[in-house]
């Protein structure tokens, strides 16, 4: 008979009942999260004397070359991820989806793996032909999907973190779409962008990209385009909140509202969702406050 499969974590576990207290197995997490050669670990502080040891045993059980411990939230307007190196010295890796090559080091940029389900949304939603902007591009999270699975004719991606623009510009020349995407490092509020020029606006910035709506209308073509605008609502909430929410920004940007629609992309930690609104907007066209 077949003997039953054993999960990784479990394995891990039989690895370092030698070397740990049975108090401290017991502490070792089951769930982690792959990108790549690299593995992500919840690990508690009390721990950390064997961190080096448990680090070694998840390469040694996934074969992967390096172990990032995460100790907290992303921090700061660059959303920089707080991760520390347990194992390997290098935590550069690639990941793959739907056909894109994303190319990042994990200890210094963020990627959510429970965004993969929006990135091909939004590549699907792009027409080819269409004009788009990706105000917070990072290493290429939704301009390569418009550009690689939407043959968007031109996106333009902007980005501020130096380190995430760096992976945007190789990303953009390893999925070969150079003469299709145009990166511009900096501050999205102050960069060269085509006023009314653009089909589709993205704003994949969270907890909140709402600040920044009257600027990705102001792109939008007079006869209309798209906003994508991520938000972070209460569970309770919802999305019929956030449509509210982002329904009034466009409309205080000056811009009609034809149609919004907002959809959870995955929970954002106890009690919130992480939420996008798509909207069908006109701009010029509404109240301006």
């Amino acid at each position: 008979m077949r003997a039953a499969h054993v999960p990784p974590a479990e394995r891990v576990r039989d690895r370092l009942r030698s070397v740990l207290d049975p108090s401290d197995v017991a502490k070792l997490p089951d769930r982690y999260q792959r990108l790549g050669r690299v593995l992500i670990l919840r690990l508690p502080e009390e721990l950390r004397p064997a961190f080096a040891a448990i680090g070694a045993a998840w390469c040694a059980e996934l074969g992967v070359a390096a172990v990032l411990r995460r100790a907290g939230s992303a921090r700061g307007e660059l959303r920089i991820p707080e991760l520390e190196l347990i194992a390997g010295d290098d935590a550069r890796t690639e990941v793959v989806e739907h056909g894109i090559r994303y190319r990042f080091d994990a200890a210094r940029v963020l990627f959510a793996r429970g965004n993969k389900t929006e990135r091909h949304r939004i590549g699907a939603a792009v027409r080819p032909g269409e004009t788009v902007a990706d105000l917070f591009a990072g290493i290429g999270y939704f301009a390569l999907p418009a550009a690689v699975t939407g043959r968007a004719d031109r996106v333009w991606a902007v980005e501020k973190n130096p380190e995430s623009f760096r992976y945007l510009e190789e990303n953009v020349r390893r999925n070969g779409v150079e003469d299709r995407v145009r990166c511009l490092r900096g501050d999205n509020r102050e960069a060269e962008l085509p006023t009314g020029a653009c089909d589709r606006v993205v704003l994949g910035y969270l907890p909140s990209s709402v600040p920044w709506v009257g600027r990705a209308a102001s792109l939008l073509r007079p006869s209309g385009g798209a906003l994508h605008v991520h938000l972070v609502v209460g569970h309770r909430e919802g999305a019929a909140d956030a449509e509210g929410t982002v329904r009034d920004a466009v409309e205080r940007a000056g811009a009609t509202v034809v149609r919004a629609t907002g959809r959870t992309v995955k929970s954002y930690g106890p009690g919130r969702d992480h939420v996008v609104v798509d909207v069908l907007a006109r701009p010029g066209t509404g109240r301006r406050d």
